[in-house]
């Protein structure tokens, strides 16, 4: 999966604009990934360095010439502040080519069901558009809010793929899997 697919470089839900990042972003990505609390889970996903934030923005946008899509900037219609990032990457997990969809969120926007909006959108959007990938959520087991998030997305638990993962071990929520 090498080609560019038709692209979607913003979806709507009721109350969140999803867009492709740009480089005004990125001061939000450093803002984000920077907060101890959004990485609790994820440490080695934290950033030290306003640059590290470049970096990661150029990765997302490679991402997003190479595949056509990837992860979005979420924001709530009625304003400019990004709340997080939610969406999709290519990857392999045990063999399996797959889809591995993401959520992160800023911590004064947690527990307003963003995250499992954003995710949703994200989700019917890669069924419909990258039909031949299963989707998968990486999620740290001590991570219930992440486990909600991936359930209202509507991955299910899939035990057998569970393993170690960059920050220890993952449980795996998956939609479509081969039989």
């Amino acid at each position: 999966m090498s080609d560019r697919n038709p692209t979607a470089d913003e979806l709507q839900t009721a109350r969140l604009s999803l867009r492709r990042p740009t480089e005004v972003d990125i001061d939000a990505i450093f803002a984000i990934h920077h907060d101890p609390g959004t990485c609790l889970h994820n440490p080695s996903d934290a950033l030290a360095r306003p640059d590290e934030a470049g970096e990661l923005y150029r990765r997302w946008n490679e991402q997003w010439q190479r595949y056509g899509y990837g992860y979005w900037v979420v924001r709530r219609h009625d304003s400019d502040q990004q709340l997080g990032f939610c969406g999709i990457k290519p990857m392999e997990l045990q063999g399996l080519k797959v889809l591995n969809l993401f959520y992160r969120f800023a911590t004064s926007a947690w527990g307003q069901g963003y995250a499992g909006e954003a995710a949703s959108a994200v989700t019917t959007w890669a069924s419909r558009h990258v039909p031949d990938l299963p989707l998968i959520a990486r999620v740290r087991p001590a991570n219930t809010a992440s486990q909600r998030v991936a359930i209202r997305a509507g991955l299910t638990r899939a035990e057998h793929l569970d393993g170690s993962g960059y920050d220890g071990h993952d449980w795996i929520y998956a939609a479509k899997l081969p039989n």
